[in-house]
């Protein structure tokens, strides 16, 4: 078998990997951020690229620091801003928190541009023709009392929030010496995915970046007349004033609770109106209402908000004139509603849905560089196009027509044309450009797609009730009707998902390169395919979605260069659902890889970190009905369990009580069993540092190996 970097784990985790994209204000060329391992193999660094947006030319790299770089973006001078934890001459050395920095586009230096005792989360909106941007923050209540929040109450206030971030500071300070971790929550959620909310609330901060380009010659003009002895105070510590070399941020959402936990923001091209799709709370849920926000006053307008309504993902055009954003109505347990497409005037006005007949649900939503179209991507047929959606109420157009999936839309204003990412199976995250015509050109990049193992093809077949099911299908070479090989069923999680992209996370091609066949199915819940195939599995995950599995599973064990006799399963989060799903309904499968799943949805709905979702999407009848936990004593294969201990999506409750369950009906009076249990203390619903990875991957494969083909139980070195 031919070697690739799939052979070997270690070469694997040390592929470099393209996690973003930003284009330039003129269109010439793309920054890229990438991740690479470090020299110790613990963890990724992270370094912004530039490469022509043509296809000409060679990658060059931009930043070089210890603690990276991420989130690039452009302000209209062509200058680059991205948020790094590398250190400032003049911070607090131990600051660990990323700041807005900004590289200038004449070359030289990065500069920082915030000083937030807190840090910056991310640069939320940019504006095409002015130097004010929004920032993602996170401000302790503590800061607020009184009235004295950033900005003052009620409104952003345009002195900037005089006294307040000095208070955040000394907040922070506060805790850290005293040592104090607590988080008093007054208020539903208090979890998200992998971190703790609180005891910061989110923000939206106004900031001026011309108030920086006036400020630096102020600041070399006093340094010169300083004596050395005379150095400004390190900001950062208790008390300090907030640097006036640096522009000081104005509070667009003073007090928010959790509102600024937002859907999307968008800026106007003059900088004047911030659109945010902010939270409203309702008991343990909320929704989403679109807003407008002045960000020189503070000044606040509402301008969508129905109940059982979330209005999200806004944008604005490159005229100011209009705005567009998606409707989502929420899904009650009749069925799943549609994603809608709704297009407005900047105020509100004249709103209404286009693309109506178009059963797709639209991400990346952009105005075209003429402003008569929306460019969105889609899920479809196990693929993620790019569609032209006319704003004059004609059908969707579809502009690219291969087997790639496109993320990181971006619209080149000069030409009309689209650069973005694009993956599929085999080749990872790389940029293209993409003509008015559908003609995609690659894009140079300093992460080569690397030489993969097998081969893809689709496969499908019909279902009782008429549906077409389809899936990719990866074959590892040699695999023929003389050497059959062994296949292993990988189911995606979500649900509401597709097999469509490539994941770094979830990465089949090491199980071909280990002399698997790889089926990546599509079943009921899939998006892609309408919304009348996702209502065949809603409120019944146990129904459509298990039968289409092993319809589809049927329909490949038929070829001849499949073993029928060595088959498994293995899936996560919903993914992990159906395997616990799959092994307590059938004996087909000789093991069960079974990550981060759910097993008790009674106990799931409750514990997770937004139960009401999950509740409401459910009636009661169902979500005991298609209990995996309900079959445990039917189960007869042995299960691999994952799971991560800082998982709020799925709990590890989960797996405790399924592990304990598997050991009360299933282990030997001695407490021996076939199955198994592997723990990361502090990993998430996701399993990121590159070594753990490697211990997943390892567990894995001897599991499977173990029991598909008759090898002696390895436990991985690094387990012990």
């Amino acid at each position: 078998m031919v070697s690739t970097p799939f052979s070997s784990l270690d070469s694997f985790v040390a592929l470099p990997r393209i996690e973003a994209l930003a284009l330039s204000p003129d269109g010439a060329r793309v920054v890229l951020t990438v991740a690479t391992l470090k020299k110790d193999g613990t963890a990724y660094e992270r370094s912004l690229w530039s490469v022509p947006s043509d296809g000409s030319g060679r990658p060059t790299r931009l930043t070089r620091s210890a603690k990276g770089e991420s989130g690039a973006a452009f302000t209209p001078a062509g200058d680059i801003l991205f948020v790094s934890a590398r250190p400032d001459a003049e911070a607090d050395e131990d600051d660990e928190s990323g700041q807005l920095w900004l590289l200038p586009a004449a070359g030289g230096e990065g500069r920082p541009v915030t000083r937030l005792a807190g840090g910056v989360s991310g640069i939320a909106a940019t504006a095409l023709e002015s130097e004010r941007i929004v920032l993602d923050a996170e401000l302790l209540p503590g800061a607020d009392e009184g009235g004295a929040g950033t900005g003052g109450a009620g409104a952003g206030g345009a002195d900037g929030g005089a006294g307040s971030l000095e208070a955040e500071a000394a907040l922070r300070a506060l805790r850290k010496k005293k040592k104090v971790s607590a988080i008093l929550h007054e208020g539903y959620p208090v979890r998200f995915w992998d971190h703790d909310l609180g005891p910061a609330q989110p923000h939206l901060l106004a900031l001026d970046l011309d108030e920086l380009v006036d400020t630096i010659a102020a600041v070399v003009e006093e340094s010169d007349e300083k004596a050395p002895d005379e150095a400004p105070e390190k900001g950062g510590e208790a008390g300090a004033p907030y640097p006036e070399t640096l522009p000081r941020p104005r509070d667009l959402t003073p007090r928010p609770g959790r509102s600024a936990d937002h859907a999307g923001v968008a800026l106007s091209p003059d900088g004047g109106i911030l659109i945010a799709s902010l939270r409203l709370s309702e008991q343990r849920a909320g929704r989403q209402a679109l807003v407008s926000i002045d960000t020189t006053t503070g000044d606040r307008v509402t301008l969508f908000d129905e109940p059982d309504v979330d209005f999200e993902s806004p944008a604005v055009s490159s005229d100011g004139s209009r705005i567009a954003f998606r409707r989502v109505a929420k899904s009650t347990p009749a069925g799943p509603t549609d994603v809608e497409v709704w297009v407005a005037g900047v105020d509100g006005s004249g709103a209404r849905r286009i693309a109506a007949d178009w059963d797709r649900w639209a991400n990346d939503l952009r105005f075209d560089a003429v402003n008569s179209a929306l460019i969105a991507t889609a899920d479809q047929n196990g693929r993620g196009p790019i569609f032209r959606l006319p704003l004059d109420g004609g059908a969707a157009q579809q502009l690219t027509d291969d087997d790639f999936t496109y993320t990181h839309v971006h619209v080149d204003r000069s030409s009309g044309d689209v650069v973005a990412l694009r993956s599929s199976w085999v080749v990872p995250p790389h940029p293209v450009r993409v003509a008015r015509d559908g003609v995609v050109t690659p894009l140079a990049t300093p992460a080569a797609a690397p030489a993969t193992p097998g081969t893809i093809t689709e496969v499908e077949t019909t279902a009782d009730d008429g549906a077409r099911v389809r899936g990719w299908l990866l074959l590892p070479e040699g695999a023929s009707d003389a050497a059959p090989a062994p296949l292993l069923l990988w189911i995606h999680g979500g649900p509401l998902n597709s097999w469509n992209a490539w994941s770094w996370r979830w990465a089949p091609l090491l199980a071909v390169a280990r002399g698997y066949a790889v089926l990546l199915p599509d079943p009921a819940l899939s998006t892609g395919y309408g919304l009348n195939f996702i209502a065949r599995g809603w409120n019944s995950w146990g129904a459509k979605p298990y039968t289409d599995l092993l319809s589809i599973t049927d329909a490949v064990i038929e070829r001849a260069d499949i073993d029928e006799t060595r088959t498994a399963a293995m899936g996560g989060s919903f993914g992990g659902y159906m395997a616990n799903w799959v092994a307590g309904h059938t004996d087909r499968f000789r093991a069960i890889v079974t990550h981060a799943s759910l097993w008790a949805l009674d106990q799931f709905s409750g514990t997770t970190d937004s139960s009401e979702y999950w509740q409401r999407i459910f009636t009661p009848e169902a979500m005991v009905e298609h209990s995996p936990h309900g079959h445990v004593s039917d189960i007869r294969t042995p299960l691999l369990v994952i799971h991560g201990d800082r998982d709020y999506r799925v709990p590890i409750g989960e797996s405790l009580r399924l592990w304990s369950e598997l050991a009360e009906h299933h282990a030997q009076p001695d407490g021996t069993t076939v199955h198994r249990f592997l723990y990361f203390p502090d990993e998430n619903h996701w399993v990121l540092k590159p070594q753990h990875a490697v211990v997943w991957y390892q567990t894995v494969f001897a599991f499977l190996d173990q029991h598909i083909n008759g090898a002696e139980w390895k436990r991985p070195e690094l387990l012990g």
